[in-house]
């Protein structure tokens, strides 16, 4: 005896993931809401996209939902300049209409102009 299937049925009206839309823009200056540091947009994830181990070493107490956008920063404080990755929900525009002292900024972005950065033209997709 064959074993009878019923016929598969598809989802023609599947829901659709929520979209998160970006608040900010590659070339932005942001600064972080709890930290005293301050960035230059350069890449943006629109979802959380760094590994498990990093986001657990976060505490759980403030760590950010992984549903939104990432920033990555070419970020500053007073004492050095590195990568940053951070929430959109833990950044705020930066109204101090001063350029980011970051080493890597000269060869990502050209001018500065109006509170943000125009990227090269080499690395625009």
């Amino acid at each position: 005896m064959t074993e009878q299937r019923a016929p598969t049925q598809i989802d023609t009206n599947p829901a659709a993931p929520p979209i998160a839309h970006a608040r900010f823009s590659i070339g932005d200056v942001v600064r972080h809401r709890m930290f005293d540091f301050r960035g230059v947009v350069f890449d943006v994830d629109p979802v959380f996209a760094n590994s498990d181990e990093w986001y657990e070493a976060i505490p759980e107490s403030i760590r950010p939902r992984k549903d939104q956008p990432f920033y990555h920063l070419l970020a500053e404080n007073m004492e050095s300049s590195y990568v940053a990755y951070v929430s959109q929900q833990n950044l705020l525009p930066d109204d101090s209409d001063e350029p980011v002292e970051h080493p890597a900024i000269r060869g990502m972005f050209t001018g500065f102009a109006e509170g943000r950065y125009a990227l090269r033209r080499e690395h625009r997709h």
